[in-house]
């Protein structure tokens, strides 16, 4: 499975932005598909999920703020990112999950999100 990453960007607090990725390859259901987040001396993180079946899962610092949605048929995924803080910077990771598995089986390249105060 392949995962190619787009969005993200510089944006003032307050302000939003979208992560999209699409995943390619053999995929089957059911699989996960989600976002972390590495911020600088951090570890990796997540930030929200959603499976094939449409659970999602999310964050307690990202709840009522981040929005995560998939498309099955286009096998994509979504994060819709508004009213950003500062500690939302980080590079956020696209991710894949295998039916079955715990942790994700693959990643995508990362992009940056930056929030300024």
């Amino acid at each position: 499975v392949q995962l190619q990453a787009s969005g993200g960007g510089l944006v003032q607090a307050g302000g939003s932005l979208r992560l999209s990725c699409a995943a390619s390859g053999r995929i089957f259901r059911p699989n996960g598909m989600g976002w972390y987040r590495e911020a600088p001396g951090r570890q990796r993180e997540l930030v929200a999920s959603v499976s094939s079946g449409g659970i999602t899962t999310y964050a307690d610092f990202v709840k009522g703020r981040f929005t995560i949605s998939r498309d099955n048929a286009k096998n994509t995924v979504s994060l819709q990112m508004n009213s950003l803080k500062p500690e939302d910077t980080a590079v956020y990771y696209c991710s894949f999950r295998r039916g079955g598995s715990r942790w994700p089986d693959y990643w995508g390249q990362g992009t940056q999100v930056t929030v300024s105060s």
